[in-house]
C-alpha cells in the first residue's frame, strides 16, 4: 500500500536526517577537509568526484552533474519516489510517520515501476507465510532445516516458499487489488487465457534486494529431483530488475563490507547466506551469471578489495578467470581463493568454526597474477607455444591497471614466475597498452561545444550568457547574501558656483540587500523561472531569519531548483577533490573583493538586458515606422548602457 506522509513527519526528516550517514549506506565516504568524498555512484570512474557538505546537508556528483539533498539522493540512487525517501529516512532514525492510507483506486494511478515494487514487497511477503504454512513447513521449511538453515537467519534473508497450487500467489495478489498486468510484468505470473499460473510454484523463494532492501526480484529453487526442470530459476528481466546490475546479498552485507573492507564474491544464494550464518557477512553473489561491469561498479562503491571464491574444480576456476580483468579495470585489487575439491562456499563452511573459515580464506586467497600462472601454466604443459600464450595472457591482464606503480609491480612478480625477462615483459606490455591507446582513439567521440561559443546561434549565445549572469546573481546571494560590506555609491550635489558635483561616499550594507536594491532600478526580473522562485526565497528567508539553512531552505524548492542550487553552492568544493596544489593549479577565490564581484555582476546583467532591449527596438523599427517615442526610448537607453559601462570599467 502507499500513504500520504504528513508535514509534521517531512520536516522531522529534514531535522534529523545526517546526508553523510545515509548516503554512506551506498558510498564508501573518506573524510576530505570539512567534507567527505567518493567514488561517483551514478557513473563509471576511478578518482572520487563525489562530495558531501555536512555542514550544507547536500551532495554533489561532479561527474554527472546530479546534486542535492539526502532525499533527491534517494530518489537518483533508488528510484524512491518523495514519499518512500521519507519513511526510508524515517526508519533509519526511528521517526514515526504519521500518515493516511491510499485508496485502492489511487493505487491503481502509481506509475508502472512503482506498481512493480508495491507487487515484488507483497509477494514477498505472502512467500513468508506460505513458508510456514503446513505444505511449506512439511516440504520447504524441513528441507532448510536439514541443509542447517537456522531460523534466525531464515528470518534475515527473509526465504519464503510458494506453494504447489497452480495460482495461489496470482489469485491471492489479484484478490488484494493487484492488476494481471503489473502481475505479469513482474515475471511472478505467467499469464494464459485460461487461467494465471504462478511462475515459482513449488519452490524455495529467495528475495533479491537493491542495497537499500527494496525488493527487486525473486530466485526459486526447486525441491524435487526431475532433470527436466530447471534446479533454479530467476524473475524475468523487468524495469526493476536487470539481472547484471543487480548482487544478492548486498543489503544484508553492505555494512560488514565496508568496516572489514573487503568483499567476499561467490555463486549461489545459499553460498551467501550459509557464509552469513557462519560469521562471514561480508559477501556477495552473482547469482550464477558471469561477473559484469555493473556488479562490480557495486562493490566498488563499498570496498577496493575483492575475494572471489569458487567451487574448487576446473569450471569454477575458469569462471573465475573470466571476471579478473573486469575488476582489474575497475582499479580494484583482486583475490582468489580455491575451494578444496567438491566444495562450494555453501558446504565448506557448514562443518567449520568461524576462526577455521577465517584461516583457509586468509592461507589460500592468492593474488590474482599468482592464481593465474599456476592456472594457466598447468594448462600449457611445459609447451613453449602454449607458455608464449599464457605470458601474453597475464601481461593483457596487467595492462587493464591503471596504477603505474602496481603495474610495476606485478611486472616483476611475473617474470619471476615464468622465468622470463622484465625487459621483454615491459616491452609487451607498452604494445598492448599502445594497441588499446590506438582502437580507443578510433571510437567516436562525443563533442560537447558550450552553447556560448556555438558559431551562427545567436538566441542560444544570448540566452547562456542570461542565464549564467542570473546564475551568479544567485551564487552571490547564496554564498555571502547575509555579508556586510561596504559599497561605493555616486552622491550628488552642487558647488558654491552651483555646478554639479560627483562625489564617491562608502555605505555599509548587507550583500542582499544591495542586490535587491539594484535589481529593482530597472524593474529587473530574472527570465530564468527556477532562478526567480530562488531568488524570492532567498530575499524572504534573509528578510525573515537573516541568514540561510541550506537544508531547511533546499526543502521550499522543486527538485530542479534544488539542483541548481546544488551546484552553484558545491561548485568551488571540486577544487578539494584533488591535491591539485602539487602541481600549482589553484582556484580562484570567490571572495576576492566582493563588493566588486557584486557590482560587477549586477552591472554586467544590466548591461545585457539594455542590449536585449534596444535591439528589441531595432527590430520593431524594421516591421514599421519608427516613432519618435520609441527613438527616444533607444536614446535613453543607449546613454544609460553607456553610464553602466563606465561603471563597470572602473570596477574592473
Amino acid at each position: 500500500m502507499k500513504y500520504l506522509i504528513s508535514k509534521n513527519t517531512i520536516q522531522k526528516v529534514f531535522e534529523t536526517a545526517l546526508v553523510e550517514e545515509v548516503i554512506g549506506d551506498f558510498v564508501q565516504l573518506k573524510k576530505s577537509g570539512s567534507n567527505f568524498k567518493g567514488l561517483s555512484p551514478f557513473s563509471e570512474e576511478r578518482t572520487p568526484s563525489f562530495m558531501v557538505s555536512p555542514a550544507k546537508q547536500i551532495w554533489k556528483d561532479f561527474s554527472s552533474g546530479k546534486g542535492g539533498t539526502v532525499i533527491t539522493f534517494l530518489m537518483e540512487h533508488e528510484q524512491y519516489t518523495y514519499p518512500e525517501a521519507i519513511k526510508y529516512i524515517a526508519n533509519k532514525y526511528n521517526i514515526e510517520v504519521e500518515e493516511t492510507q491510499k485508496t485502492a483506486e489511487q493505487i491503481t494511478e502509481d506509475n508502472e515501476k512503482e506498481s512493480l515494487f508495491l507487487i515484488s514487497d507483497y509477494a514477498k511477503n505472502h512467500f513468508k507465510k506460505k513458508l510456514n504454512s503446513e505444505e511449506g513447513k512439511t516440504i520447504a521449511l524441513s528441507y532448510l532445516k536439514e541443509r542447517g538453515f537456522n531460523d534466525k537467519t531464515i528470518e534475515k534473508f527473509e526465504i519464503g516458499y510458494s506453494l504447489k497450487k497452480i495460482d495461489d500467489f496470482s489469485s491471492s495478489a489479484s484478490k488484494s487489488g493487484y492488476k494481471t498486468n503489473y502481475l505479469e510484468k513482474t515475471g511472478l505470473t505467467i499469464v494464459k487465457e485460461s487461467n494465471n499460473i504462478d511462475r515459482f510454484r513449488g519452490r524455495i523463494i529467495f528475495p533479491i534486494r537493491s542495497m537499500s532492501g527494496r525488493v527487486l526480484g525473486f530466485g526459486g529453487r526447486i525441491l524435487g529431483t526431475s532433470k527436466n526442470i530447471a534446479k533454479y530459476i530467476n524473475s524475468p528481466e523487468s524495469l526493476i530488475y536487470q539481472k547484471s546490475k543487480v548482487l544478492y546479498g548486498i543489503f544484508e552485507s553492505k555494512q560488514s563490507i565496508v568496516k572489514e573492507d573487503k568483499c567476499y564474491l561467490v555463486e549461489g544464494y545459499t553460498d551467501v547466506i550459509k557464509m552469513h550464518q557462519s560469521g562471514i557477512t561480508n559477501v556477495v553473489a552473482s547469482s550464477g551469471t558471469a561477473l559484469t561491469e555493473s556488479q562490480i561498479r557495486l562493490i566498488n562503491r563499498l570496498t577496493k578489495n575483492i575475494t572471489v571464491l569458487f567451487d574448487g574444480d576446473e569450471a569454477g576456476s575458469r569462471a573465475t578467470l573470466r571476471g579478473i580483468d573486469l575488476i582489474l579495470e575497475q582499479g580494484m585489487n583482486v583475490k582468489i581463493c580455491n575451494l578444496p575439491k567438491n566444495e562450494d562456499p555453501d558446504s565448506f563452511v557448514s562443518d567449520k568454526n568461524l576462526d577455521e573459515v577465517k584461516l583457509y580464506f586468509e592461507q589460500n586467497s592468492k593474488d590474482f597474477i599468482v592464481y593465474k600462472a599456476s592456472l594457466l601454466l598447468n594448462e600449457s604443459n611445459n609447451d613453449p607455444v602454449k607458455k608464449a600464450g599464457v605470458i601474453r595472457d597475464m601481461v593483457e591482464s596487467i595492462a587493464k591497471i591503471s596504477d603505474q606503480i602496481k603495474r610495476e609491480i606485478y611486472v616483476k612478480e611475473c617474470s619471476s614466475i615464468m622465468d622470463i625477462s622484465e625487459q621483454v615483459l615491459y616491452s609487451t606490455l607498452a604494445q598492448i597498452r599502445k594497441q588499446d591507446f590506438n582502437s580507443q582513439k578510433k571510437k567516436p567521440k562525443k563533442i560537447f561545444e558550450p552553447i556560448s561559443i556555438v558559431k551562427g546561434d545567436k538566441n542560444k549565445r544570448e540566452v547562456n550568457a542570461l542565464y549564467e549572469l542570473e546564475k551568479k546573481i544567485i551564487e552571490i546571494l547564496l554564498l555571502y547574501g547575509n555579508e556586510s560590506i561596504d559599497f561605493e555609491e555616486e552622491v550628488f550635489s552642487q558647488n558654491e558656483q552651483g555646478i554639479s558635483e560627483t562625489n564617491i561616499s562608502k555605505r555599509s550594507l548587507k550583500v542582499f540587500e544591495k542586490v535587491y536594491m539594484d535589481l529593482h532600478v530597472d524593474e529587473m526580473e530574472f527570465s530564468n523561472d527556477d532562478f526567480k522562485n530562488i531568488y524570492f526565497n532567498i530575499i524572504e528567508c534573509f528578510n525573515e531569519n537573516k541568514e540561510i539553512s541550506i537544508d531547511k531552505f533546499m526543502n521550499k524548492l522543486s527538485e530542479n531548483q534544488q539542483l541548481e542550487v546544488t551546484n552553484i553552492i558545491m561548485d568551488n568544493e571540486k577544487y578539494f577533490l584533488h591535491n591539485w596544489e602539487k602541481n600549482n593549479i589553484y582556484p580562484k577565490s570567490k571572495k576576492n573583493s566582493l563588493s566588486q564581484l557584486t557590482i560587477e555582476t549586477i552591472l554586467n546583467l544590466r548591461c545585457f538586458l539594455i542590449d536585449k532591449k534596444v535591439n528589441g527596438f531595432k527590430d520593431e523599427s524594421l516591421k514599421k515606422n519608427i516613432t519618435d517615442s520609441v527613438l527616444e526610448e533607444v536614446v535613453n537607453y543607449s546613454n544609460l548602457k553607456k553610464l553602466l559601462s563606465e561603471k563597470l570599467n572602473r570596477v574592473l
